[in-house]
């Protein structure tokens, strides 16, 4: 199948960086608004340029349009490509207005037609792992779900200086003018509700507690860049979301439950490391003492921050094996972009359209299917207003785990025992605790000392008796 891509900016280059490990995909062309974008665009990538979209959208070719415009587009876009009878794959947040996105979707189901949208990070290693390791039961019954989306100070970041392989320059303004929860919330927010399933009501503050974070003009002024939100699952999980760009980074994500707890440090590394804390009696002690709490050898040998888990590599949608990164492992840039991912994060934003490509082959429902992204639309609408307790209209069926998840990942209960160490450090610190709780043992009573007398006195320096 043919992919049209429609929008050339920022987002389209993110796309782009891990496009060559999806080898089912193939780009019929790109359209931009802009000719003296879509020139180089075209040119970098050598890719077809289309005169409009309308062009594109009339290729017989083109099976699927990737909808990368800006937010405030992606309504009109969406609908010109349903109308033409392809399928869409959109950028989020799929529409600004609710109304509009239950219109395009029930338009999409009324023409036979699959829509998805973005982020797809539910798919990505990282998410299956800690996914496969709750389904496991190594967190016991969930309870909490905490998720953290603090951006850093963007203000004080030069965030107008940023610009991507083709000199696209980060929207920034935009961003501060559709709010930060508006733009980020989806991405926690596809993580959790595909592990605990819809929300049935949603408690949420929101606020600008940056009035003067730029010189430039926005609009409107006010847009709230700080929000929390305290989510009340179905399936009687309570999550908390909180989303700022004030805070310095922030961005794990925690499943908490009456057994431990598994987490990860950020929604950004599709392969970022996933942990498990197991709740006994030596890391739960190790939290109440400072020195742990200050020493990472001591959290270590406590087990605080627990264990690292083996990361489920699974292979592209539509495919049976994992295609490796490009570059040559001989050349320095190489390992210069390696390293940059590892710290700054890796994305494979294109498994979203991948899977999206395989489900329409197959015949099955993608991830995110339609009920998905209208709940998701639905929360972080809710979320980025504020104003207290709304109960959420919207619901979906549960998606199931990947399949190559089920079938290849680890059993990680085997992750549930102890390791030696802290077996070897609990078993000395129960030994030392029972010794210093049991009680002492009563003294036995000394003899008394009898006076000496008689010549054993003398000897001893005392008078005689006469």
């Amino acid at each position: 199948m043919k992919i049209g891509i429609v929008g050339c900016g920022w987002a389209f280059d993110l796309y782009m960086v891990s496009w060559d490990q999806h080898p089912q995909l193939e780009i019929a062309g790109i359209a931009d608004v802009d000719p003296t974008r879509l020139g180089v665009v075209g040119r970098h990538y050598g890719l077809r340029c289309y005169a409009s979209n309308e062009a594109l959208f009339a290729d017989p070719e083109v099976d699927v349009v990737a909808n990368f415009t800006p937010p405030a587009s992606h309504y009109s876009v969406t609908k010109a490509a349903l109308e033409a009878g392809k399928h869409v794959y959109s950028e989020k947040p799929f529409t600004t207005d609710l109304a509009q996105a239950r219109e395009l979707l029930e338009f999409a189901e009324a023409k036979g037609l699959h829509v998805s949208c973005a982020p797809s990070n539910a798919l990505g290693d990282t998410a299956q792992t800690m996914w496969k390791a709750i389904e496991d039961g190594v967190v016991g019954d969930v309870s909490l779900v905490y998720a953290e989306l603090d951006l850093n100070p963007l203000y004080l970041m030069r965030p107008e200086l940023a610009r991507s392989p083709t000199g696209a320059p980060f929207p920034w303004l935009h961003e501060l003018e559709m709010g930060y929860t508006w733009e980020r919330a989806g991405y926690s927010l596809s993580w959790i509700c595909a592990m605990f399933g819809p929300v049935k009501s949603v408690t949420a503050f929101s606020k600008c507690t940056l009035p003067d974070k730029t010189d430039s003009p926005l609009d409107p002024p006010d847009t709230p860049d700080f929000s929390v939100a305290c989510l009340d699952f179905h399936s009687g999980v309570v999550g908390r979301l909180t989303c700022s760009i004030a805070a310095p980074y922030d961005y794990r994500v925690r499943v908490i439950g009456d057994k431990g707890m598994v987490m990860a440090d950020t929604y950004r590394h599709y392969r970022c490391p996933v942990y498990l804390e197991r709740f006994t009696k030596l890391p739960l002690k190790g939290h109440l003492l400072a020195p742990v709490r200050n020493s990472t050898t001591l959290q270590r040998l406590f087990g605080v921050g627990g264990r690292r888990l083996e990361l489920v590599r699974n292979p592209s949608p539509g495919t049976d094996r994992i295609v490796a990164p490009p570059g040559s492992w001989r050349r320095p840039m190489t390992w210069r972009d390696r390293l940059w991912e590892y710290q700054e994060g890796w994305q494979d934003k294109c498994l979203g359209i991948a899977e999206l490509v395989d489900a329409i082959r197959s015949g099955r429902r993608p991830f995110p299917a339609h009920d998905f992204i209208h709940h998701v639309t639905e929360l972080t609408l809710a979320i980025s207003k504020g104003g207290g307790t709304r109960l959420v209209e919207s619901s979906f069926q549960p998606p199931a785990l990947r399949e190559g998840t089920r079938n290849h990942a680890p059993d990680y209960r085997r992750a549930m025992r102890p390791p030696l160490l802290e077996r070897l450090v609990w078993g000395v610190l129960d030994r030392v605790r029972k010794a210093s709780a049991r009680p002492p043992r009563p003294r036995a009573a000394r003899p008394a000392r009898r006076r000496p007398s008689g010549a054993g006195a003398a000897r001893d320096g005392a008078a005689p008796r006469r």
